[in-house]
């Protein structure tokens, strides 16, 4: 027979933990399963200085346990495990974990988060923290004054170039083609900005460093072969991110790019009783401060939803 609880959490994070804070506080008994990576991106991060209530700065993974601390405190009965399926087909809902342990939910709270894409450089991972990034908003401000590159054509790495401008005196912007795949605004502003320097039809081979972390990042021209080496101290990789969402798919409405649509003004997926927070479901802001916003909706919108379904 499955275990049964009334709010089952998906993933942790800054928008799980919250979520369980809040629903923990309501009288909920949450579980939560904390996923493949416990603690969400933040566990690869090291310094975060834009978090509120951390005048100092913090370290992303002692955030992150005092954010699971603080959920364990108020009841929230915490555990190690990976969601592998769901059917949302039926009521209760019934959730999969590490593709046997069978749990229903009256309601559920989805906070998976996303994955950045890599370019799948071992350096890459090498000096991930130490000068690799792959958020600008995050990290950018470790590099003032500094020389950086970013990687990627798109909108994101075109909004993130200029958000480095503003911080560094100048900005690699590698480009795997000959052209800019952004919206033609933020191609111009990129192209009219004098502190970015373009390398177009470029890759990169590989990124070097030493103890201290990145001293700069080695790129080939795929049409003419020359390799140079670029003189940086931050790497910033901007060619997407993937949303957590693939064993939601059948169920959950997604977004082109797999991000899960939620109903304006709140958490609610289109399966009553199924709600979304944090990078799972926001591709546009991606910051800590915001999935534990999104965390707390998520809750108190369960907590409603159980009430009018008389079931909390």
């Amino acid at each position: 027979m499955a275990e049964h609880t009334k709010c089952l959490i998906i993933g942790s994070g800054p928008a799980g933990y919250t979520a369980a804070i809040y629903a923990s506080r309501a009288g909920l008994t949450p579980i939560m399963y904390q996923g493949g990576q416990p603690g969400g991106q933040l566990t690869i991060t090291n310094d975060v200085e834009n978090f509120p209530g951390y005048p100092e700065g913090i370290q992303g993974p002692a955030m992150m346990q005092d954010l699971e601390k603080q959920a364990s405190r108020f009841g929230a009965d915490i555990r190690t495990g990976l969601a592998t399926s769901v059917d949302f087909s039926v009521s209760p809902k019934k959730v999969i974990i590490d593709g046997s342990y069978e749990i229903t939910a009256d309601s559920v709270i989805i906070a998976t988060g996303a994955s950045a894409k890599w370019l799948g450089l071992e350096s890459e991972q090498k000096y991930n923290g130490l000068g690799v990034s792959a958020c600008a908003v995050c990290d950018g401000f470790f590099f003032r004054n500094q020389e950086v590159a970013i990687v990627g054509g798109g909108d994101t790495a075109a909004e993130e170039a200029m958000y480095l401008s503003n911080l560094c005196s100048k900005v690699h912007m590698i480009v795997r083609k000959d052209e800019l795949r952004a919206s033609l605004i933020m191609q111009k502003r990129v192209l009219s900005n004098p502190k970015i320097e373009m390398h177009w039809n470029s890759v990169t081979e590989e990124i070097v460093g030493d103890l201290s972390g990145v001293t700069g990042a080695r790129i080939s021209n795929t049409q003419t072969g020359e390799v140079s080496t670029l003189a940086v101290t931050g790497f910033f990789v901007a060619i997407g991110h993937k949303p957590n969402t693939e064993i939601f798919k059948d169920y959950i409405a997604l977004d082109d790019a797999g991000y899960i649509q939620t109903e304006k003004g709140s958490t609610r997926t289109t399966i009553p009783g199924v709600f979304a927070c944090g990078d799972a479901q926001d591709n546009i802001y991606r910051q800590a401060v915001t999935a534990a916003g999104t965390g707390c909706m998520a809750a108190l919108d369960a907590e409603r939803w159980l009430a009018e379904n008389e079931l909390h």
